[in-house]
């Protein structure tokens, strides 16, 4: 998390949508190629009892972590989707924001070889170190492409279950996020992720720093904003459930600021009706 305190001031410029996709793009390229696992979302790395241990956080367990290949886990997130999503096999599961697999290697073991786990993610190195990542994992039935959560490269209506893991928070255009989320939902399909959520306003500074943008903080939304969204895009049986333990990790993003003052994680749910 970013260190703002020589920049505090009231005013803050407002960064564009473009300038905020080409700093997510180049952090999260950076964190790829480190050989390293890494912790949270800054770039600093951890030691293998770290990293479990911050994965534990989140709400994975220990045969979670050690049923998957190192280089898949690089510490990112702030949930477990698949903990809320319920998948059954053969179902087609679409991970927005992949990142190095993890999420999809796990939900592959649960949908099985009937099924498939596609994740998209628009970070060109994620998509490499995913997909070197599938013959780690003896994985067949997860494939991993290259493109932005606002325009999902897979067609109308061929997917069950989205899950996604602290990434809607980055775009600049969340509304078209789940516009395209529920495009790829079959009818009756579901939307089971894990996001931040804001709780109280963030100071200017803050809320236009383009380290706390790509760092998961600035871009978060409120309950109330979420809650419009995904109805405005067609979902229905909408829950947003607060994680609030998880101010235990969220405390540690950023060392100048208590960051759980601001945002929560939580648990984000919907369905598409069935016609």
């Amino acid at each position: 998390m970013s260190d703002t305190t020589n920049s505090e001031r009231d005013d803050a410029t407002i960064v564009d949508a473009e300038t905020q996709r080409q700093a997510v793009r180049e952090r999260y390229g950076t964190i790829a190629t480190d050989e390293s696992s890494c912790c949270g979302d800054s770039l600093s790395c951890c030691n293998d009892t770290e990293l479990e241990g911050r994965t534990e956080q989140l709400g994975y367990t220990a045969d979670d972590i050690d049923s998957i290949a190192d280089g898949a886990n690089l510490g990112l997130g702030c949930g477990n989707p698949n903990a809320i999503a319920s998948l059954e096999a053969g179902e087609t599961v679409l991970d927005l924001g992949s990142g190095g697999g993890f999420d999809c290697f796990l939900a592959a073991e649960e949908v099985g070889e009937e099924g498939l786990v596609i994740g998209v993610d628009m970070t060109p190195e994620m998509i490499e170190r995913a997909r070197s990542n599938v013959d780690k994992n003896d994985v067949t039935n997860a494939e991993f492409r290259l493109g932005e959560i606002e325009h999902l490269p897979v067609a109308d209506e061929s997917v069950d279950v989205i899950i996604s893991n602290c990434v809607i928070n980055l775009s600049p255009d969340k509304p078209q996020v789940f516009r395209e989320a529920y495009r790829a939902l079959r009818p009756g399909g579901r939307l089971a992720i894990s996001d931040v959520v804001m709780t109280a306003p963030l100071p200017a500074v803050a809320r236009n720093d383009i380290e706390s943008l790509t760092g998961c903080i600035a871009g978060a939304a409120t309950i109330e904003s979420l809650q419009t969204m995904l109805a405005d895009a067609g979902f229905e049986e909408v829950q947003i459930e607060l994680k609030e333990e998880s101010d235990e990790f969220i405390r540690e993003w950023d060392d100048s600021r208590d960051l759980s003052d601001y945002v929560v994680s939580a648990a984000i749910e919907g369905r598409k009706p069935l016609q």
